[in-house]
């Protein structure tokens, strides 16, 4: 069974950039891009500056894949897998977000682990 948590509305979202929402014990990093009406749901902890702060990133492409540029030190990260761009064997944790009529939800870390 699936345990979507609703953390905001969509009235709530910037477009094209971030807004950091717990969900159980997580912060979750969600992003925005307005010209693919996609969401993407990342942890808002960064691992090389080891601050929650990844919902301040700048959204953007490099070679026409979504990535979040710490606002730190500068290391992007896919919007869609988590990996980092200049040290792969650094990786984000993925949450799983959607919009649900004027909800935005994000699975559950439990239901993701199952």
């Amino acid at each position: 069974m699936e345990n979507w948590t609703t953390v905001c509305s969509t009235r709530d979202l910037t477009p094209n950039g971030g807004i950091c929402a717990k969900v159980d014990d997580n912060q979750v990093a969600i992003f925005y891009c307005k010209r693919s009406d996609t969401l993407y749901g990342l942890s808002n902890f960064d691992p090389i500056g080891k601050a929650n702060v990844m919902s301040r990133g700048i959204i953007g492409s490099l070679s026409g894949e979504p990535y979040v540029a710490s606002p730190l030190y500068k290391q992007h990260y896919h919007l869609e897998t988590g990996e980092c761009l200049e040290q792969p064997e650094l990786k984000l944790v993925k949450f799983e977000v959607r919009k649900l009529g004027e909800q935005v939800q994000v699975l559950a870390p439990l239901a993701i682990a199952s």
